[in-house]
């Protein structure tokens, strides 16, 4: 992952504030944890029962000893895979830091690693997630767009969905003068099934606020994340 604070804008922005702008997604949808703690769930007895009807479903012998603590494992590593839906995007972007000293460009940082799971078909898909944000006074410290990244990245996923919740939580949260996100990803519900296509490289963006109405910017932000790695 690379972080990358850049000041080369050729002509300082307008000190006033930045209009208000409506979000880009309704912030019921992604600013707290997607699971209440009084949402109704199955109990981890019946999570594992499941789990042992789908091997029975493709012809396994649930009962060989290979596959005795098989329902146990996946269903702990159900609880790893997606434990975006018990974490709260906004409290991660909650505390940010006013010392910068007039910076008025946007910080970048690059080549944010994730592995999410494919909605469709619950298969994984992983690739690079770009963020840049241009603040208002306040920063917020760069580890917390990785983890930003994580919660929304371990809940079952579409990649423009993924894109989407990302920007729209920064963009209300830390209210800056623009968001830019790009995903670049690989899917394996299309590499290693159906079409089988392995190598095939999915790309979404979103941009908001400055990013979204200059061309220049977004072409500067696009530069700068296909620049040498």
């Amino acid at each position: 992952m690379d972080a990358a604070i850049k000041s080369i804008r050729p002509n300082k922005p307008s000190d006033r504030p930045p209009e208000s702008r409506p979000a880009e997604l309704d912030p019921a949808e992604f600013l707290a944890a997607a699971v209440r703690a009084d949402q109704p769930r199955p109990a981890r007895a019946e999570a594992e029962a499941a789990v042992k009807t789908l091997l029975a479903y493709i012809g396994e012998n649930t009962e060989r000893e290979g596959l005795l603590d098989t329902p146990r494992r996946v269903v702990e590593a159900f609880d790893e895979l997606y434990q975006g839906y018990h974490q709260c995007p906004a409290e991660v972007l909650d505390r940010t830091f006013g010392e910068t000293a007039g910076y008025d460009d946007f910080v970048l940082v690059r080549d944010i690693e994730f592995t999410s799971q494919c909605e469709h078909h619950m298969m994984p898909f992983y690739g690079k997630a770009h963020i840049a944000y241009t603040p208002v006074e306040r920063v917020v410290g760069l580890s917390k767009l990785a983890r930003l990244t994580d919660i929304f990245a371990r809940r079952l996923q579409t990649q423009e969905h993924l894109t989407a919740q990302i920007a729209a939580a920064i963009d209300e949260v830390l209210k800056p003068r623009g968001v830019a996100v790009l995903i670049e990803a690989e899917h394996t519900c299309m590499s290693v099934r159906g079409v089988a296509k392995h190598g095939a490289s999915t790309f979404t963006s979103r941009f908001t606020g400055m990013f979204r109405d200059n061309p220049a910017e977004q072409a500067r932000f696009l530069s700068l994340v296909r620049g040498t790695r």
